[in-house]
């Protein structure tokens, strides 16, 4: 089987993309999913995502609820988890 014959019919998947903001600069932008960091923590206040404004340079950290959790990690963001699951 050839490479093209194993592949023959997939069709060519956009990248998943997140629209996000800048507190600091207030620029609005697209990250894709290896520009973002998730941090799942055991309580809503240690689970945070992360990214550096393209703009300005800013580090941004914002709180993650469970919606933004299954969001990002369905668009490919891989997930650090502080605590272990029981």
């Amino acid at each position: 089987m050839s490479v093209e014959s194993a592949f023959a019919g997939m069709t060519r998947v956009d990248p998943v993309v997140f629209k996000a903001a800048c507190p600091d600069c207030r620029a609005g932008f697209e990250l894709t999913a290896s520009a973002l960091r998730l941090v799942v923590g055991a309580t809503h206040r240690t689970t945070f995502y992360s990214f550096t404004c393209p703009e300005c340079a800013a580090a941004v950290r914002k709180p993650a609820g469970e919606r933004i959790v299954e969001l990002l990690t369905g668009g490919g963001v891989r997930a650090l988890r502080l605590h272990s699951a029981v």
